[in-house]
């Protein structure tokens, strides 16, 4: 089933189911207000959720959708945690700069804390507030997790996986070095991340849901032309691994996001899910990069689409828009 939230003023909107079409949907009040009290009875809730899915289309005709007032799928999270699970992102991004990957590479999966408490919706604005910051969109796979324990094993992590999405994962690239030089990690650079419309459970993938990994290409389209079509089975370290590494020290709740890192394959044909790793192949073939970070009215598009074509997630679709600088 896919779900989606409809902005209706509050702070969490209401928990929508959307039919397999993707243009209609029917209202889940009466078994969830809003998708984290979904999450928080996952046992309840979920096959409640499933049953008013089937009827889309059926006994219950539904409502049309329009995306434009759709929110994330959670616009608010209690953990938003990012993994940099595509080895062939690391590698490029770090030559580039002259940089050895670290030894444990392979074997110790790269994290980091984002910001969860305000979290963008597929049509929002992204706001530039200064073009020297430079603005790179960073296309993702994200899970939505339900109460995970601590130690929880890779073996044992696919109970604990809800819901699948896509993230545009929005960086700041020249506030990144001197952060990372203090070695306390990312914070000012990362800004709010952007999700797709729909958050689908993994059934909804098929057999392109295996092992942890989404077997599906992710394309991204920046103004407008294919930047990049990478497979997201090329995933060094699946969703299971990622969950077994952030639950080592700690447990994780119910609405905890866990994204993949930037999709990105060893194959440079399938191209680039951000704009630093074009750059970064600029500067190893050429010696220096040259394009530019993103500027007021670029667009910035992500989708997910099953071997049948069609759209799993909804497509985030954003534009980005000059902002005036606090006083």
């Amino acid at each position: 089933m896919r779900l989606a939230t409809l902005r209706d003023g509050t702070r969490d909107g209401a928990l929508i189911v959307v039919g397999r079409g993707g243009d209609r949907f029917a209202r889940a009040q009466a078994v969830a207000p809003t998708l984290q009290a979904a999450l928080d009875d996952w046992d309840r809730a979920a096959p409640a959720l499933a049953a008013l899915a089937l009827q889309l289309g059926r006994s219950n005709p539904g409502e049309p959708l329009d995306p434009a007032r759709l929110g994330p799928p959670l616009p608010r999270a209690y953990e938003w945690i990012d993994g940099s699970a595509f080895l062939a992102h690391v590698r490029r991004v770090r030559a580039a700069r002259g940089a050895s990957p670290p030894a444990t590479l392979e074997t110790d999966p790269l994290v980091y804390q984002g910001g969860s408490g305000v979290l963008l919706g597929p049509r929002d604005d992204i706001p530039l507030v200064d073009p020297a910051w430079g603005l790179d969109f960073e296309s993702e796979i994200a899970v939505i997790l339900g109460d995970t324990p601590q130690g929880t094993r890779a073996a044992d992590a696919h109970a604990h996986v809800r819901l699948v999405m896509l993230a545009n994962d929005i960086t700041l690239r020249a506030l990144v070095p001197d952060e990372l030089a203090k070695g306390f990690g990312f914070f000012q650079s990362k800004p709010a991340t952007a999700f797709s419309p729909f958050a689908v459970t993994p059934d909804e993938l098929g057999l392109a849901w295996r092992d942890g990994r989404v077997h599906l290409p992710v394309r991204t389209f920046y103004k407008g032309e294919l930047a990049g079509d990478p497979h997201a089975g090329e995933m060094h370290f699946s969703f299971f691994d990622l969950i077994a590494h952030v639950c080592r020290t700690r447990a994780l709740v119910a609405g905890t996001i866990l994204g993949s890192g930037t999709v990105s394959n060893a194959d440079r044909a399938r191209g680039v899910s951000c704009l630093v790793e074009r750059r970064a192949l600029e500067q190893i073939d050429g010696g220096r990069a040259i394009t530019p970070f993103m500027s007021a009215g670029d667009t910035i598009a992500i989708e997910l689409r099953d071997a049948a074509g069609r759209d799993v997630c909804g497509r985030i679709e954003q534009r980005v828009v000059q902002q005036r600088a606090p006083r």
